[in-house]
């Protein structure tokens, strides 16, 4: 078996560039990159973070026959990105590939998203705490505790905090953004 041909084909069938699965891996773009060509191998630790950000594991990714697909997962699961203005749990590891996203984040007091330029699909949340606004385009809609939100991604969009506390929602892109 060819890992590093086998890892690039799942990277793939999960539409993410080489910098974005190396992201989500807290690795290099130039690491993956020598993965997928066969030019280093991976830790087992470093196998299983990577397969676990492809929506696998190693028993599936080494498996022969098609096993059926999993229907929930725990937060032991989740793939996290922290930053210095919010966090971010993918809910559901292998996303990427399906045609929508869930997300938690957690948006700090005073802090945003970064932009996200047009494309094509949608976006829906719910407000689990605090309030947040939701820019579209010049649009600027205020989305509160209990509320959610829906729109499409034809236009710049940014989710915004302009409390003085954490808010946390549930968001899905659909297809896949994040």
């Amino acid at each position: 078996m060819v890992i590093g041909e086998k890892i690039k084909g799942l990277r793939l069938s999960c539409e993410l560039t080489q910098e974005e699965l190396a992201d989500r891996c807290e690795l290099t773009k130039g690491y993956i990159s020598q993965l997928e060509n066969d030019l280093t191998s991976p830790s087992i630790t470093t196998l299983i973070d990577i397969l676990s950000a492809l929506g696998t594991s190693l028993k599936e990714f080494f498996a022969d026959d098609e096993s059926e697909e999993k229907i929930s997962f725990n937060k032991n699961e989740f793939i996290e990105k922290v930053t210095e203005d919010y966090t971010l749990n993918w809910l559901v590891p292998n996303a990427q590939k399906n045609t929508m996203e869930p997300v938690h984040m957690r948006l700090n007091a005073g802090c945003s998203t970064d932009e996200d330029f047009p494309h094509e699909g949608e976006e829906f949340g719910f407000v689990l705490k605090g309030e947040i606004v939701i820019a579209i385009g010049k649009r600027k809609v205020k989305v509160k505790k209990g509320e959610s939100f829906y729109f499409t991604s034809n236009k710049v969009h940014q989710i915004i905090n302009k409390g003085n506390s954490v808010a946390e929602f549930i968001w899905v892109s659909s297809p896949p953004s994040f």
